[in-house]
């Protein structure tokens, strides 16, 4: 009776625990995407990238309810106890190096940015994942599925262009600085090259 019950403890869990675990896994990470695109809204509030973040938050939080939905109709309970973990990990994420210790750097930015698309990425897979379990399993609305895939595509073009704004902000030079330089330098080429007439000689 111990052996075989032995043996039913190490069997490997079947197809359908595994796909709970797999969405639970998903359902828990958006609420570290959540938590960190609204904090990013917060903090472009009132510039060009403010209402883009905030319209993305709202989507990315329908989108968690659209997956609790499809979660139900497949009979996977929620493991809400999870995203306490994670939103924890993604407070201390905020602590990454950014080259400041106390105001927020222009690099955040960036790093955040990425992080987002990563996310989106990975909701894009579990999206396509569902689309080809769907072929199977009609509990799965894949039509649903489908505008949701097309909506996370959408979302990675938006953060790919915000990001990209980012790297320009952070990285780029300053134009002024450059323009000012380039005469500097156009200046100096120029004494050397006539170095008499700049010392008010006569040609």
């Amino acid at each position: 009776m111990s052996s075989e019950s032995g043996r039913s403890r190490s069997l490997p869990p079947g197809p359908r625990r595994l796909l709970g675990i797999y969405l639970n896994d998903h359902y828990a990470g958006s609420a570290g995407g959540i938590a960190l695109v609204r904090r990013m809204a917060r903090v472009h509030h009132g510039a060009a990238a403010g209402p883009r973040l905030e319209a993305l938050a709202d989507e990315i939080a329908e989108d968690r309810e659209s997956l609790v939905e499809i979660m139900v109709a497949l009979d996977v309970r929620v493991k809400r106890a999870r995203n306490v973990a994670v939103r924890l990990a993604e407070k201390v994420g905020r602590a990454k190096p950014n080259g400041r210790l106390i105001s927020r750097s222009p690099l955040s930015d960036v790093l955040e940015l990425e992080a987002l698309r990563l996310g989106v990425e990975g909701k894009l897979a579990l999206w396509r994942t569902l689309a080809h379990v769907a072929r199977t399993d009609d509990r799965i609305d894949s039509a649903a599925v489908d505008r949701l895939a097309a909506r996370a595509e959408r979302q990675i073009r938006q953060l790919e262009d915000m990001r990209l704004a980012a790297v320009d902000r952070t990285f780029a030079p300053d134009t002024r600085a450059a323009l000012h330089e380039a005469k500097a330098e156009a200046t100096r080429h120029d004494r050397m090259r006539h170095p008499f007439h700049r010392a008010g000689w006569a040609s």
